[in-house]
């Protein structure tokens, strides 16, 4: 008699992943709903990538082009870059795990900061590898502790710049330190999806640094300025090698035509992303200065979200999940922070100057009890 069949084994450390959850998008019981959870662009997209995502609709039956040709053009000619050198992808989340699963497995570190985006140990443990935490100096990045943390098992350093979900920035000159630091070996990948909203002298996304060094990537994404959350897009741009690898492991039609074809769009129209950036300075700024009159800690931010702090707010023994679940009673959806070790903590994005007005005028009522 044959042996009883047992179920499929997932490989080891799969099931340690504590699976990604985005932010609530869903208000059951209440009228309308206020999305602040998911730091999607406040003005949605530029109408001409609307435009050009419906105008599509009748090649849907064609596969795309499985090179983003024309994509990639315009972003190197819009940032001056080889378009050879980029790669495009469903979202920078699939370009992080491409990036992970070609050059780290069990047995190898995957190094990230303590307060990084959840996607980087999620990705380490998919392939076996493990992840590793750097302390964090006042919710920053602390070069110092990572270069400590790099061992000989280090196979890919994560620097998100600026970071999700703390707000915080890395000048280029630490930057520089972080690579020189490394092991010519090890891959730093910078996580430049905020990018856009950041205009600080001492700021650079890294792209000018991929092309003098041969162990550095830079992701990007069309989800937050651009506002494209829906169609997952995003790029790398990486040394000739790192994008031979990527096209190798990649899927042959990874990005989809209508991706493309908004991406391209929204690429044509800087005047609105310039309206988008100028719309989230006066509103992230507003908000910081009404938040902090009602007595709550808010960190600084060069983002499109102010990451709040609620310890040691009065009547509640957890304040923060509390002053979620007030928020969300009236249609209003944060996000919480305690998977990110910020258990004490909200990450509001920023929205338009009504939803902005009516998360102020809530969190007021809130504390007052």
């Amino acid at each position: 008699m044959s042996a009883p069949a047992t179920a499929p084994v997932p490989r080891p450390g799969i099931l340690e992943i504590a699976a990604y959850v985005g932010g609530e998008a869903h208000a059951p019981g209440t009228g309308r709903v206020i999305r602040l959870a998911s730091n999607e662009g406040a003005l949605g997209p530029s109408p001409k990538a609307v435009e050009a995502y419906l105008a599509g609709a009748a090649e849907i039956h064609r596969y795309p082009d499985g090179g983003s040709t024309a994509l990639r053009e315009a972003l190197a000619g819009l940032h001056g870059i080889d378009a050879s050198q980029i790669v495009c992808g469903a979202g920078s989340d699939e370009l992080i795990g491409l990036l992970v699963r070609s050059y780290a497995g069990p047995g190898d570190e995957v190094l990230y900061s303590r307060h990084g985006f959840l996607m980087y140990p999620i990705s380490a443990k998919s392939v076996g590898a493990t992840p590793v935490a750097a302390p964090e100096r006042d919710l920053c990045t602390d070069v110092d502790a990572m270069l400590a943390a790099v061992t000989p098992r280090t196979r890919l350093v994560f620097l998100a710049n600026p970071n999700n979900p703390t707000g915080s920035y890395l000048p280029a000159a630490e930057v520089e330190r972080l690579h020189a630091g490394l092991p010519p070996d090890v891959l730093l990948v910078i996580d430049a999806a905020y990018a856009e909203y950041i205009e600080r002298e001492d700021y650079d996304s890294g792209l000018g640094l991929v092309d003098r060094a041969p162990n550095v990537v830079v992701t990007r994404t069309f989800s937050k300025i651009y506002a494209l959350g829906s169609v997952r897009l995003g790029w790398a741009y990486c040394p000739a090698a790192v994008a031979d690898v990527l096209n190798r492991v990649r899927g042959p039609f990874n990005v989809s035509s209508a991706a493309q074809l908004a991406g391209l769009a929204a690429l044509h129209d800087q005047d609105f992303v310039a309206r988008s950036r100028a719309h989230n300075e006066t509103w992230r700024e507003w908000t910081r200065q009404e938040l902090e009159r009602l007595g709550l800690k808010v960190h600084p931010s060069v983002t499109n979200f102010l990451l709040v702090s609620f310890a040691g707010a009065a009547g509640h023994n957890d304040p923060a999940e509390a002053a979620r679940r007030y928020l969300k009673a009236r249609g209003i959806l944060v996000r919480q922070m305690g998977a990110y070790g910020l258990p004490d903590c909200l990450r509001i994005t920023i929205g338009t100057e009504a939803e902005m007005r009516e998360v102020v005028a809530a969190l007021s009522s809130f504390l007052k009890g």
